[in-house]
């Protein structure tokens, strides 16, 4: 699919609000501790956010996607990016009005989708993913621009680590397509870790190992809200079964020096 067919696409979503045209979508107001949970802890778990069939829909249209990027890789994959700019359905499911009631609390009205990722936990691709925290972003074109860097190439696309400051202004939303239990390779977090800005390796493994983390399970149809800056892990499933979960990141701002967000 070429930019301006994606562009296409995202247009069709309509990010300004839509009507889902597939199941229930939950119009569910947020707690009333989510804002202290969000901005303390750095997370925030909301379950029953979308309903099984809402699920089942964007499995059906991811599979096929999936199989093709499985039978192109040279090894096992366990996800695949660029959902948004691939599969129509998840980019109407992220500019819906409900998903950015979710995020736009935190971020404001003009909070946009600029990046999608699959992840699927299976026994064929069982991986553990150490503590790290999210520090890059993808954008349409590589310009050199004070404070971005380094730089790398993922499918084509070009991802970039910006100053901390537009971390700290994104939020990502994860939609869990199934039961996420504590057993099946669930995430595990570092609550409040997000405050401190960007680690290194020494302060990531001081903190990991003088802190208490959290485990975020969560029920096929829920949502775990997180900051990009939170650490993060997860180990392998001791029981092996699918773990599918959409990733969303979502921001304001524009990107400076003619930068621009590759899914904005």
């Amino acid at each position: 699919m070429g930019r301006e067919a994606k562009a296409g696409a995202l247009r069709h979503a309509g990010c300004a609000g839509i009507k889902m045209t597939v199941g229930r979508v939950s119009l569910q107001p947020l707690p009333a501790d989510a804002d202290s949970q969000l901005v303390q802890a750095g997370f925030l778990i909301l379950p029953d956010v979308i309903a099984p069939d809402v699920c089942d829909a964007i499995i059906g249209a991811i599979a096929a996607l999936y199989k093709v990027h499985s039978e192109t890789a040279r090894r096992r994959i366990g996800g695949v990016r660029n959902v948004l700019h691939h599969c129509p359905l998840v980019a109407e499911l992220a500019c819906s009005e409900s998903f950015l009631k979710l995020v736009r609390p935190y971020l404001g009205e003009a909070a946009s989708p600029v990046r999608g990722l699959f992840f699927d936990k299976t026994p064929e691709a069982n991986w553990r993913v150490p503590w790290h925290q999210d520090l890059t972003i993808a954008v349409a074109t590589k310009i050199e621009t004070p404070g971005f860097g380094p730089w790398s190439l993922k499918d084509g696309v070009h991802h970039v680590q910006p100053p901390v400051q537009v971390l700290e202004g994104m939020l990502t939303l994860r939609l869990h397509l199934d039961d996420c239990p504590a057993d099946n390779g669930a995430l595990r977090v570092l609550p409040g870790s997000h405050r401190a800005g960007e680690l290194s390796a020494a302060q990531i493994e001081e903190r990991t190992q003088a802190n208490q983390s959290a485990v975020c399970a969560v029920s096929r149809g829920g949502v775990l809200l997180m900051r990009p800056l939170l650490l993060h892990a997860s180990s392998p499933a001791r029981i092996p079964a699918h773990r599918r979960v959409l990733h969303l990141e979502y921001a304001v701002e524009a990107l400076p020096n003619g930068l621009q967000w590759f899914d904005q």
